[in-house]
């Protein structure tokens, strides 16, 4: 199962609704919908189309539920997600992170989480 794919039947059973019930609410093929639950279906390309399945589920825009959605749709896709490429900021700051967690995966003692809290604390 993909990241992805546990949020959104994760998202859909938090809503109380079945998978075929979800679907004929709002239109969706059932079967592709379960697909895309088990990854068997790789996370749409387009950010539109995850927009549909969030505000499906009755996500509020820009919450916390909403940006996970939307970065393990990019993630999966191996992307970085389109509000952080339209940050200038942030882009020219990540060469630096990526060689940061790449020395710390050389070194062998990457601890993503410390990384994390490393992060949120500066």
């Amino acid at each position: 199962m993909s990241k992805f794919g546990e949020l959104l039947k994760q998202y859909r059973l938090e809503a109380e609704l079945s998978l075929r019930e979800f679907c004929q609410i709002h239109g969706f093929d059932a079967g592709n919908h379960s697909k895309l639950e088990r990854g068997r279906f790789a996370p749409p390309e387009n950010e539109d189309r995850v927009t549909l399945y969030a505000e499906a589920l009755g996500i509020a825009p820009g919450s916390d539920k909403w940006m996970t959605l939307f970065d393990a749709a990019a993630a999966e896709r191996g992307r970085i997600p389109s509000d952080i490429m339209a940050n200038e900021d942030i882009v020219d700051k990540l060469p630096v992170l990526f060689r940061t967690i790449r020395s710390e995966q050389q070194s062998g003692n990457i601890d993503l989480d410390d990384l994390i809290e490393r992060i949120k604390r500066s």
